[in-house]
């Protein structure tokens, strides 16, 4: 198989998994505190040998999240809040501590604040915040301090990962930051609000369109080429 046809499949390959991850970023368009995916394509080159062409191959398996902050929608909930900047939610899951931006809160039945899968919210030094109940009204001031009834009952943790583009998504709003994370100091939490998705519908149906093109003209070279050879194989038969 020549050099042009290995870089064609995987270049076919890797316009499918952008096709997928495109499909989701729309599916999820609507979802709360969701960011965007994208992939990254690189060039991998292999030596044959010292008498033989190289071999080219295209690459997508590094895929890069959006950290584009997504518009803010007032709730009035006074458990609801929204990140700006570059901050994220610390919640404790089975599989360890991971970060979101989803801050759509609620109070499981021990006072712990959770997140609508029941996980609970940390603070910055990973101890889950409390609520306490009947304590008077719910607030939550910009650094995270949450009173009630204008007492301080505990500080919403907000961190952010050390290496952004390591971070492993897990689902579509939950990320796990293998290199770890630190304190997001320049990062402010607003109550009564929730961060939209930063997914942008036009752009990612255009981005599809692209796509779906690209791959069009990836599978007519493979056609022709399929032809080529078969033409080829039929001339040196007879």
């Amino acid at each position: 198989m020549e050099n042009a046809t290995y870089s064609t499949l995987t270049r076919q390959s890797g316009l499918m998994r952008e096709m997928r991850i495109v499909a989701n970023n729309i599916a999820n368009s609507a979802t709360t505190g969701y960011r965007a995916e994208g992939v990254i394509f690189s060039e991998h080159v292999a030596a044959l040998g010292p008498d033989a062409p190289s071999l080219s191959m295209a690459n997508s398996a590094v895929r890069e999240t959006s950290q584009t902050q997504g518009s803010l929608t007032q709730t009035g909930g006074p458990l609801d809040i929204a990140v700006e900047g570059d901050g994220y939610f610390l919640v404790e899951t089975p599989q360890g501590e991971r970060l979101t931006r989803a801050g759509a809160f609620t109070p499981n039945e021990n006072g712990d604040l959770v997140t609508p899968e029941g996980h609970r919210v940390l603070d910055a030094g990973g101890a889950p915040v409390f609520i306490p109940a009947g304590a008077g009204p719910i607030g939550i001031a910009p650094d995270g301090t949450v009173s009630a009834g204008g007492q301080p009952v505990g500080q919403i943790g907000l961190v952010r990962p050390i290496d952004p583009n390591s971070m492993i998504r897990e689902d579509g709003v939950r990320f796990h930051a293998r290199s770890g994370f630190e304190e997001a100091t320049e990062a402010r939490m607003l109550q009564g609000f929730l961060e939209e998705s930063n997914v942008n519908p036009v752009l990612e149906v255009s981005r599809m369109i692209e796509v779906q093109r690209a791959y069009e003209l990836g599978q007519s070279f493979m056609d022709k080429e399929d032809e080529r050879i078969r033409g080829a194989i039929r001339a040196l038969g007879k």
